[in-house]
């Protein structure tokens, strides 16, 4: 099937009337298609961040129990992946980054730790899916609930020396990165410079730096991004107001989104037992939740008529975020919001079967359950699960005075998948093969 017969395959313009678009009917399923064609016309890629098997069990069994089974149980297949990085000389380092295990599947290859889509020993750019999607046709969008500018998301739209150099202003780091220098600048630069047509998470004041060299010296990123046609978005209601006729940036909080859960965290020798508070009065009432960021790209993604399909990338960051900081409600809330971003993402994926859906995480983190009369060293809690039954989780990667952060683990990390290729998640497999998976899906050279 060429590609102007493909086009006219893709559904009907939906904008933004989101339960529309989950209630529209049916894709129709096509049997027989010309060797050209390839598998899928859209990929949604979700990462839940330092989302590990531990975190995936304390988020089940505080929510729907022991015998229950999350959004994220429930896809067709299901394997693991490796999570190891390298050091400048390609030699294993087995615990990764957030920055190198998401250059792992955004370039097919391995890389140091803190850098960001660019080689291991030569410090070069490696083209990303973002990158080459754009290129084949395909929209392309990037949801996450911390910065724009973090490390997940810049792996598909930047290439950085160190992950800090988040925007203009932050490039001590990258010397070799700024435009003085002849680089592309800062991560913040880059993602502009890539075009996305739907960015949607936080890094406000990332893009609210100023540009110190180039052609846009003396404009912020995000002046630069008005000048350039995006559309600003900052709270729920202005989102779903976006129309699909230019890219939308949405930015809703200043780097991180605030959590949606909120409880005592861990502490040394244990707390009393308790229940999560599951409304965060530190986050504003106007902040999209992840799900909904999720419908909403969705919705921008499929109204490119203009494209050939898209691939979208979902992060739940701050399920690592509240794991470094022992802090077991934040992360169990965190982890079912990002569970309801994949049941969105299912859904849609039920109304158009052309879709492949991945869900998985970067690297494991530091949650420990442990028998509820344990007494581990380091921080630990007990929580009251819905089912009625004491859980006690444990940290003890790192020291018990306040401020210590947990740790990364190396272990390898579940991944699962629906629609076409989603056997090739199937048993243990390196990280970097979702590069793979994901480029033969949608037939990117």
């Amino acid at each position: 099937m060429r590609r102007t017969e493909r086009r006219r395959r893709r559904g009907a313009v939906l904008g933004t009337a989101l339960v529309v678009l989950l209630a529209a009917p049916a894709a129709p399923v096509v049997t027989s298609v010309s060797g050209d064609r390839p598998p899928a016309d859209n990929v949604i890629l979700l990462i839940g961040d330092g989302m590990g098997d531990s975190e995936i069990a304390a988020a089940r069994n505080y929510s729907v129990g022991a015998s229950g089974r999350l959004a994220m149980d429930t896809l067709d297949r299901s394997g693991r992946r490796t999570t190891a990085s390298v050091d400048e000389h390609g030699d294993p380092v087995y615990v990764t980054d957030s920055a190198a295990g998401a250059t792992a599947w955004a370039t097919g290859r391995r890389t140091v730790n803190g850098r960001v889509s660019k080689t291991h020993d030569t410090d070069r750019p490696l083209p990303t899916l973002l990158e080459k999607a754009r290129r084949q046709g395909l929209a392309t969008g990037s949801v996450t609930t911390a910065s724009l500018a973090d490390a997940t998301p810049a792996a598909l739209a930047a290439h950085v020396s160190d992950r800090s150099c988040k925007g203009p202003e932050d490039m001590a780091a990258c010397p070799a990165d700024t435009r003085a220098a002849g680089g592309a600048g800062s991560v913040a630069e880059q993602t502009l410079a890539a075009r996305p047509d739907v960015l949607l998470g936080g890094g406000g004041d990332h893009f609210a730096q100023t540009v110190r060299d180039g052609p846009h010296r003396g404009r912020t990123v995000l002046e630069q991004a008005l000048a350039e046609g995006y559309h600003v978005v900052r709270d729920r209601a202005a989102l779903r107001a976006a129309r699909p006729d230019r890219p939308v940036l949405g930015l809703f909080a200043a780097d991180y989104l605030h959590v949606e859960w909120t409880g005592k965290p861990a502490a040394p020798g244990g707390t009393a037992s308790q229940r999560c508070a599951t409304r965060n009065p530190a986050r504003p009432a106007g902040t999209p939740t992840l799900a909904e960021s999720t419908s909403a790209a969705l919705a921008l993604l499929t109204a490119r008529r203009d494209r050939l399909g898209f691939f979208l990338q979902v992060e739940g960051a701050s399920i690592d975020d509240r794991a470094h900081e022992a802090d077991p409600c934040g992360q169990i809330g965190e982890t079912l919001a990002f569970d309801r971003a994949v049941s969105v993402a299912r859904a849609y994926a039920a109304r158009h079967p052309r879709t492949l859906v991945i869900v998985t995480a970067d690297h494991g983190h530091a949650t420990q359950i442990l028998p509820d009369d344990a007494r581990p060293p380091g921080r630990s809690t007990t929580l009251l699960t819905d089912e009625g039954r004491p859980m006690l989780l444990a940290y003890a990667t790192s020291t018990e005075q306040p401020g210590g952060s947990q740790e990364h683990t190396g272990v390898p990390v579940p991944v699962s998948a629906s629609g076409p290729l989603a056997h090739r998640v199937l048993g243990l497999r390196e990280n970097t093969e979702l590069f793979t998976t994901v480029s033969e899906a949608l037939g990117l050279g």
